[in-house]
């Protein structure tokens, strides 16, 4: 629609009326270029969905071993290259199967996979302080004081005090 007053509003006010002036001398046509198709596409590890040409999408799946996955996952595919030495295919199984548990887990329970992941650090940490070699005492115990002690575990002590107050009920 052309502007009702002598102002233009938006920048789609000006293009209308620069194409219905040049709509009228030319063909327009001949001038404007062809724009590639593009198709929503949906990434084979996180699900996501995006707008790709389908020379792209060939090209993802020619990287990526007949696998479409979307620019974010292709990003951290090469980051896990760098960790493992260099093997694609081996960083796209382990991206993969991080999604996996993170769409599995993650998206319903957010917090069960916080826990789950500091767990994993923990448990890796742990393995990393157990390969360092510790001075030992005369009885050949370790007298590492780092890593994580635990002396007794408090359900017992919770379970007592919630049955102390359902007795007071």
């Amino acid at each position: 629609m052309a502007p009702t007053s002598g102002l233009l509003r938006t920048k789609s006010d000006s293009s209308y009326e620069i194409l219905s002036k040049e709509a009228k001398t030319t063909d327009l046509s001949s001038k404007l270029p062809t724009l590639p198709e593009v198709e929503l596409a949906k990434c084979e590890c996180c699900g996501m969905s995006e707008e790709c040409t389908p020379e792209y999408i060939d090209e993802m799946r020619g990287k990526f071993a007949g696998r479409l996955i979307c620019g974010l996952c292709a990003e951290a595919v090469k980051e896990e290259m760098g960790k493992n030495g260099g093997r694609r295919d081996k960083a796209l199984e382990e991206h993969m199967s991080a999604c996996v548990r993170f769409n599995r887990i993650g998206r319903a329970y957010p917090c069960l996979y916080q826990a789950e992941a500091m767990r994993d650090l923990l448990r890796k940490s742990c393995r990393i302080g157990a390969n360092k070699s510790f001075p030992r005492d005369q009885k050949g115990i370790s007298s590492s004081k780092g890593g994580i002690a635990r002396s007794s575990s408090c359900i017992p002590a919770i379970t007592e005090e919630i049955r102390d107050k359902l007795r007071v009920i």
